[in-house]
């Protein structure tokens, strides 16, 4: 009777235990629930609260408060707490006159948005023209390991090496290929920072395909965002000072102090500068003092600390080995082709990167200049996934091309060829203006051009990461293999 008791009491306790357990929702997808004016109860309302955000103009970028001209003002005059990502944005959120009882159930709560959105379709022509590209790369890159490399790497390690050693190829610059870049500083604190915008980027849009980031939930891709790069001054410090100590680098206090400082300051000093415009013209994007004094707070009390921890932990660490030794004197440069030059280089290898964005590109665009809102996370997280391959494909193409032709300054070329795309995103945001905006007024010019600096700087150092540390396991990988006397 005991052993068969026990079965009973656990189903018993679980019922119990069901019953105590409360549901969640994903945070900006909880629903309310309505009903008709008059039914009673608890779990439902009947009235619909509407709010108001802003003004804009399709020839200003410089929002206003919704009240600003004395029009469809609400006499309680309500404000509901607003996030970062909120004042950030200038959504002054109010409560509104308007009164409504009937604003529609929940799963159609976004439909009067989506009618006036693009369809789908321009998105799925730009995932299609990206895979193209991205396939093409990657039977570039496979008939290079495949192929080309396999009958380097096996003639090369054959017995008599009488025949190779006067052949020329991308092993006879195997004593310099290691060498340290000049300005190993500068690159080392870029790629920290890079490191450091490339994991905020991915963790941000994929907790947006999870839905955690709602588009009803106004400011919380920016909120999280910004406490994303806050928490990761980690990893931005801790590669900035393992890649700066194997360059050979000794004044490590200067690199932790640029990799905390320097690229945040020129984005800080860009947006305080746009914000004393907003505040001269009376816009409600104009940031609050208490806001700008909390992200300060941030940057000096959170950031910087982080990023001192990872360097000290960088530092700690032995210097990364390289397959093959450096020679003492560095080995000449044999005169290159047009194709094979730094610069001709480098800007060729930011057009296939872009050709994979600039679709999205214009919605993205669309929904910060031209006021519309942005849901696509999906489409944006597969884009972020084809830029990610084709940047890194594209730069081990063009870095083996540059071996074979015996010049082994690759450090600085692998990060700035796929950092140049950056370059074509200013082209574009400058086409954008011109052809796709009304905008008048030398104030919402600056406007534009000063947060579009922004946008370039930091995808910039986004994508410069991704080429490089694509290269620099390629060289590895290739100088690993070979045999070297």
């Amino acid at each position: 009777m005991k052993t068969r008791a026990k079965p009973v009491w656990r189903l018993v306790l679980s019922f119990i235990a069901l019953r105590s357990c409360a549901a969640f929702y994903l945070p900006g997808l909880a629903p309310v629930s309505f009903c008709e004016e008059g039914t009673s109860g608890d779990e439902c309302q009947s009235t619909i609260q509407l709010f108001v955000n802003r003004l804009d103009s399709v020839e200003s970028v410089l929002p206003y408060e919704y009240d600003v001209f004395d029009f469809c003002q609400d006499a309680e005059e309500k404000r509901p707490s607003e996030n970062l990502g909120q004042v950030l944005f200038g959504e002054r959120i109010e409560t509104s006159p308007y009164k409504e009882n009937n604003s529609i159930k929940w799963a159609s709560r976004w439909d009067y948005i989506l009618v006036s959105m693009p369809h789908t379709n321009i998105q799925w022509f730009s995932i299609m023209n990206s895979l193209v590209i991205v396939l093409f790369l990657s039977g570039m890159v496979a008939m290079i390991m495949l192929r080309t490399l396999h009958k380097d790497i096996a003639r090369y390690n054959q017995v008599d090496q009488e025949e190779a050693q006067e052949e020329s190829g991308w092993k006879q610059v195997h004593g310099d290929v290691f060498r340290p870049p000049r300005k190993g500083m500068l690159l080392s604190v870029f790629l920290g920072q890079g490191t450091q915008i490339f994991i905020m980027t991915f963790t941000t849009l994929f907790l947006a395909c999870l839905g955690f980031l709602s588009p009803a939930n106004r400011g919380a891709l920016m909120t999280c965002a910004v406490v994303l790069w806050v928490l990761l001054g980690t990893p931005a410090g801790y590669v900035s000072a393992r890649l700066y100590k194997t360059f050979g680098g000794e004044k490590w206090k200067t690199n932790v102090l640029l990799t905390a400082l320097l690229c945040p300051g020129i984005v800080f000093a860009d947006f305080f500068l746009m914000n004393l415009i907003l505040w001269v013209e009376g816009s409600s994007a104009a940031i609050p003092f208490g806001t700008l004094v909390a992200i300060l707070a941030l940057w000096f009390g959170i950031s910087m600390p982080l990023t001192f921890i990872g360097a000290y932990f960088g530092f700690k660490k032995p210097s990364l080995e390289q397959p093959v030794r450096t020679n003492q004197i560095p080995r000449q440069i044999p005169e290159q082709s047009f194709f094979t030059k730094p610069i001709p280089g480098i800007i060729m290898g930011g057009i296939l990167p872009f050709g994979c964005i600039f679709i999205q590109l214009f919605f993205i665009l669309n929904s910060i200049w031209s006021h519309q809102m942005y849901y696509m996370f999906g489409f944006l997280f597969l884009v972020f996934i084809i830029l990610l391959i084709t940047c890194s494909e594209a730069t081990i193409l063009l870095c083996y091309f540059h071996l074979c032709a015996e010049d082994y300054h690759w450090w600085w070329r692998s990060f700035l060829t796929s950092g140049f795309t950056a370059v074509y995103l200013f082209i574009y945001a400058v086409h954008y203006f011109f052809s796709k905006l009304q905008i008048v007024g030398a104030a919402s010019t600056i406007l534009y051009f000063g947060y579009t600096m922004i946008m370039v700087l930091i995808f910039f150092l986004f994508t410069g990461t991704i080429g490089f540390f694509a290269c620099f396991w390629f060289v590895n990988k290739i100088y690993s293999v070979v045999k070297v006397d």
